[in-house]
């Protein structure tokens, strides 16, 4: 009962703050949101120690304490500004272009030319819910697959969203022949893969030099489908973004499949690292990402050798 209040409870802030910030200028809110994200990383402890210490861990020898916590409160003001960005959109729905540059779209234009679809893989980084949001806008079939979120009413709220943008949500628990049917039908399906999630197939690969449990989704899909991997991320610049896709990655179907999906996931997972590397400000440091523990033998393969 005292959960299910809870529940109530935040949803009910939820949908007071969503009417509120359409009231209020987009720039204005945005400053709003970079000033609870720096209220938010004071009070909640927990989290701040936990962002510092998977900061320390990843990154620590390459910078000091000072920087870290700089870094650290960075995050919380991002997904902060992030989440401010999400309840203004029926405000800039229409205008996405002006906040929003696009590298790379011709990469996209010549992947569904080749009609098997797209499998977009992103992480948790800049204000990731804008990706498949700009590419609806944009005129692209655009997809996701989505956790479900087990209270009820805050789900029908994010799909909501979600769709009154374009973007076609499909949950995890759905049957992955709907998945290969949207890439058969020359979709842009998007994958966020970088937790570690109980509920999902995965494998350890190397991740800021420690073990990580990683989704095989992305892979699995690929050598199902024949569609390439593309890893896409949108970096926030102030009040701006500038979303980029990379070099698509062409799954083999000819080698051995253990040895692909372990390789492949490694690959695009470097990818991800370089980026996070470059703007660690902007990801999801207070995620456990390394919770789960491999193997005592775990296999590395390079799909080059």
């Amino acid at each position: 009962m005292k959960n299910r209040f809870h529940r109530r409870l935040l949803y009910t802030m939820l949908i007071v703050l969503d009417r509120a910030f359409l009231l209020i200028p987009y720039n204005i809110a945005l400053d709003i949101g970079k000033f609870f994200g720096g209220l938010i990383f004071i009070l909640l402890g927990k989290y701040r120690r936990l962002t510092k210490n998977h900061l320390r861990s990843a990154l620590g020898a390459s910078m000091d304490e000072k920087e870290i916590s700089r870094i650290a409160q960075s995050v919380f003001v991002n997904l902060a500004m992030g989440f401010t960005e999400v309840l203004s959109l029926p405000k800039i729905k229409n205008r996405l272009d002006t906040i929003i540059e696009l590298k790379g779209v011709e990469k996209v234009d010549k992947i569904l030319q080749e009609g098997k679809g797209m499998i977009a893989v992103s992480g948790h980084l800049g204000n990731w819910e804008l990706i498949p949001m700009y590419f609806a806008y944009r005129g692209y079939s655009s997809n996701v697959v989505a956790r479900p979120v087990y209270y009820e009413k805050y789900d029908e709220w994010v799909s909501f969203l979600r769709k009154s943008m374009g973007v076609n949500v499909i949950y995890r628990t759905d049957s992955p022949k709907k998945l290969l049917r949207l890439l058969k039908d020359n979709e842009i399906l998007g994958i966020l893969a970088d937790q570690d999630i109980d509920s999902i197939e995965g494998v350890f690969v190397d991740f800021f030099g420690k073990k990580a449990r990683t989704s095989t989704a992305p892979v699995k899909l690929a050598m199902a489908s024949g569609a390439p991997i593309v890893p896409i991320f949108i970096i926030r610049n102030g009040k701006k973004h500038t979303m980029v896709v990379e070099d698509p990655i062409r799954v083999e179907r000819s080698v051995d499949r253990e040895k692909a999906v372990l390789s492949y996931t490694q690959i695009w997972s470097d990818v991800l690292e370089s980026y996070i590397r470059k703007y660690p400000q902007q990801w999801v440091w207070m995620h456990r990402r390394w919770k789960s523990r491999p193997p005592q033998s775990t296999p590395s393969y390079n799909i080059k050798e």
